[in-house]
Formats: C-alpha cells, sequence, structure tokens
C-alpha cells in the first residue's frame, strides 16, 4: 500500500504535453482513482507516453479502488475512462485485434490490480450493472462474479452508450470524464452524438437512429425509449411520435476520434 501511494503521488503533477484545460479538469476531480483514468485517456489523446499510467493501473489496490468508486458517477467516470483508453491503446498497438471483434472484446487483457479483465466485463458487468450482452438490456446476469458485484453501478444509465468508444466507425467520439461533472458531460455526449447520428423525416414521420438504440433497448426503457431521448436531446420536437429506423452500424475500424467536453 505504501508503495502504490509514493507511486501515483509522484505522477499526481506529471501532465507531459496535456493543455492547460486538461491539467484544469484533471486538477479539479476530487478522486485520485478517476483522476487516474483521466491523465490515462488524456496521455492517448494527447499521443503522449502512458505506460507510467498503465503500469499505475496494474499496482491498484482493489479492495480501495472499490472502497473509493462509492457512487456511481465515481464508477462510470473511472471505467469509462479505462474502458476507451484500453480500446485505443490496444488497437493502435495491434490492428488486427479487430479481425474477430468477438474474440477481442471477450479476451482478459486490460490489468487492473493484477485482474485481467475483458472489455465485455468492464462494459456489461460494471458499467451497465452486470446486464446480460444478448438481452438487449433486459436481463440482468445472476452469475455475477464477486469481483463484478464489487464494481458494478447500482442503476443502468443508458447514456453510457454514447460515451463508449469501440473502436469502429460509427461508434461515439472519445472525451475525458470526470465524476464531479458527469451528469452534465454525458448528456452533452449524447447531444452531440445523437444530433450527429439521427436524421428526422417530418413529411414520412419516420426518424433514422443508431441501431445502438436496438442492441440495448433495455437501458433506455425507463427514459421513455428511444422516442424519450430523441425529444429530451432536441433531436425530434416534443409532439413528435415517428416511426423508428435502426441504421447500418458501420464496424470499419477508426481509431482517435476524441471531442472535448465544456
Amino acid at each position: 500500500m505504501k508503495r502504490f501511494t509514493l507511486t501515483l503521488f509522484s505522477f499526481s503533477f506529471i501532465f507531459f504535453g496535456f493543455s492547460s484545460q486538461a491539467q484544469s479538469k484533471i486538477m479539479n476531480e476530487p478522486n485520485e482513482f478517476v483522476r487516474l483514468s483521466m491523465k490515462l485517456i488524456t496521455a492517448v489523446k494527447s499521443e503522449n507516453d502512458y505506460k507510467n499510467y498503465v503500469n499505475e493501473y496494474k499496482a491498484l489496490p482493489l479492495n480501495k479502488l472499490a472502497e473509493s468508486l462509492d457512487t456511481d458517477n465515481k464508477t462510470k467516470a473511472f471505467w469509462i475512462n479505462t474502458y476507451n483508453a484500453f480500446v485505443q491503446i490496444l488497437l493502435t498497438e495491434d490492428p488486427a485485434l479487430f479481425d474477430d471483434r468477438g474474440a477481442f472484446f471477450k479476451a482478459d487483457q486490460i490489468n487492473v490490480g493484477g485482474e485481467l479483465l475483458s472489455l465485455d466485463f468492464i462494459e456489461h458487468g460494471i458499467i451497465r450493472g452486470s446486464k446480460v450482452k444478448l438481452s438487449m438490456g433486459f436481463m440482468k446476469d445472476p452469475f455475477a462474479s464477486k469481483l463484478e458485484k464489487q464494481f458494478r453501478v447500482s442503476e443502468t444509465d443508458g447514456r453510457i452508450h454514447f460515451a463508449l468508444n469501440c473502436g469502429a466507425t460509427s461508434c461515439p467520439y472519445v472525451a475525458v470524464y470526470s465524476a464531479y461533472e458527469l451528469d452534465k458531460e454525458l448528456d452533452q455526449i449524447t447531444r452531440q452524438f445523437l444530433k450527429r447520428t439521427t436524421k428526422y423525416d417530418q413529411s414520412e414521420d419516420e426518424v433514422y437512429v443508431t441501431t445502438l438504440f436496438s442492441w440495448f433497448k433495455g437501458d433506455f426503457s425507463d427514459k421513455g425509449g428511444v422516442i424519450g431521448f430523441l425529444r429530451k436531446y432536441d433531436c425530434i420536437p416534443e409532439d413528435a411520435d415517428p416511426d423508428v429506423n435502426y441504421k447500418e452500424y458501420d464496424w470499419t475500424l477508426d481509431l482517435g476520434n476524441f471531442t472535448d467536453l465544456q
């Protein structure tokens, strides 16, 4: 524990190549582990050396990490940054991993506190609160592991689907998330993504949307579903109730798509 504290302290104020805006955002984050995740994704975004942060991840004390991520916002911020950073790292180092996407997402290849975790585990087990991957968000995994239960969120948040980037062309852009402003940031990235990907045809009373709404339908059910989300983020008029069409997802590998949140 003492060794980790010294290591984390050593890198607390090192922001090689980070913009002043990025530095300020990281410094304003009270949670030390969320700060680490922000430094990692910012280093990846800035094309700086991220290996020290990856090594810090390997040394994280899991029990302390779980205790510190004591709200859903802290949990989501840490793990969204972690997921997005390692997707960029892994696929930049070896783009061929994307040739078999199923294997890529299932592989235990991200070292957090000495545990090798998969992208599926982080997304569906932790960030989505133990949702069964192929259940469209309607089924919780009754066989969730102890580690999964230790870290998972208590409530599923549909907005996370517009924050996670799996490396494909149709994915949302990558941003840096804090815990202290996460609701604002998730609203912003959701609005940005939906505005970019939604096409409303008033004359035909139809709307064309990302197929993420279809794949994870249950994650949006308590927020009015697709139509509720589109109304909330001003993609369709408040009184509109168009037929919904889902766009085909473009799985072409496309890395380095970052965006800034205000």
